[in-house]
């Protein structure tokens, strides 16, 4: 018998995910009390039915709260059902990290985020996908600058764990090393982080999740003290040769595979070149494209941050109607004008969330989706990934 805490339910026809006190004996259980492990309120109990039990500190995890619910479908049960082992789903000494497993199994097809991608075929076009991102993905402290700088929590392996496959890389010359090495910078602010200290994550996080892919756009970041101006594709060649980076990068002219990017770093350029790789769009604040890609990142200019919603909600439908392109749709959530990013995130990420659930149903594949403070959104963090299974 399990000891006494927070529960978690998966049902036979839909997954019921709910945090619930142990129920015994048709009643709630009392502090101290054991409860059985198949044991639900409100499911039939003819079905089949799981409980995680020990997660006693769920409501501390940012993914959980008390008795928050949500259903999803039965191919995602049947997926969830296949990756998740015995272990996780039943044990009596488990804390959130059981709850995260289950939730993320469920909603995903694999075991944990970091794995999502392992459960897709190897042909499927990176262009077939919908993938979660980060907008400045380095800016993850005020101190560093302000909180008009500060985009989000986690840093760039937690992440990665976390299942966001697409990195905003904003850098410029290292100070004290402006001849060999990036820092990460938004604007003027150094962010505390090197290059260097960014690869050697993903590279830990790919050795680690060799199913994975990361897509990470490296833009020049303008207005810093160290800047290198036409000499950032040289010092990049430095990391790729004589610091010994190539091998992790996929650099090509076209979308590849999810085959061919496994285990690797998709680079997509935001500085001078003359390189056969992913080039991004030229220019700013709008709907933006090229031969490769159809880009929303309207940052500023609009009234309130909720108009934000719209663009974002236009550029979905944009994706959705245009399916069979060879264009790789990309749609920033984030918004930089009137109030600090959170705040802006908070005012925008509710209607996205609204326009994913209501679209779910579609089959389609939306591209790839940069967010602000996925912490705190992180219902549509887990929608963004299921979306490959729809």
């Amino acid at each position: 018998m399990p000891p006494y805490g927070d529960h978690f339910i998966v049902a036979d026809s839909e997954i019921i995910i709910r945090v619930v006190r142990g129920f015994v004996g048709g009643r709630w259980a009392d502090a101290g009390e054991s409860a059985p492990l198949i044991s639900a309120t409100g499911c039939d109990q003819t079905r089949p039915t799981v409980v995680v039990s020990g997660a006693t500190d769920v409501a501390n995890d940012p993914w959980w709260g008390i008795n928050r619910l949500m259903t999803l479908s039965r191919r995602s049960l049947i997926r969830s059902v296949a990756a998740v082992s015995a272990t996780a789903l039943v044990t009596g000494g488990g804390t959130a990290r059981a709850a995260t497993t289950l939730h993320t199994a469920a909603t995903t097809g694999s075991a944990v985020p970091a794995d999502w991608m392992g459960a897709l075929p190897d042909a499927l076009s990176l262009l077939r996908m919908t993938m979660p991102g980060t907008h400045d993905s380095g800016c993850t402290d005020p101190a560093n600058g302000t909180e008009w700088s500060h985009t989000q929590n986690w840093g760039i392996t937690e992440q990665l764990q976390r299942g966001i496959r697409f990195l905003d890389i904003r850098a410029n010359g290292l100070q004290g090393h402006p001849d060999d090495s990036f820092g990460i910078y938004h604007a003027a602010y150094y962010q505390g982080i090197t290059f260097d200290e960014v690869l050697a994550q993903c590279s830990d996080f790919l050795r680690q999740h060799p199913g994975e892919t990361i897509v990470m756009r490296l833009k020049k970041e303008n207005g810093t003290n160290n800047d290198v101006g036409a000499r950032f594709k040289d010092i990049l060649n430095v990391y790729l040769d004589t610091k010994g980076w190539r091998p992790w990068f996929l650099l090509a002219d076209r979308a590849p595979s999810l085959g061919e990017a496994r285990g690797r770093i998709v680079l997509i350029a935001q500085f001078d070149n003359d390189w056969p790789i992913l080039q991004w769009p030229t220019g700013d604040n709008d709907f933006l494209s090229n031969q490769w890609f159809s880009l929303q990142d309207i940052y500023q200019g609009l009234s309130r941050p909720s108009l934000k919603t719209a663009k974002v909600t236009q550029q979905f439908d944009n994706a959705i109607g245009d399916q069979e392109s060879a264009l790789m749709y990309v749609n920033f959530t984030s918004y930089a004008g009137g109030g600090w990013p959170k705040v802006n995130a908070d005012a925008i990420m509710p209607g996205v969330q609204s326009y994913l659930n209501a679209h779910l149903s579609d089959r389609t594949h939306l591209g790839i989706v940069p967010m602000d403070f996925p912490d705190f959104h992180s219902d549509t963090l887990s929608t963004l990934i299921d979306w490959n299974w729809h």
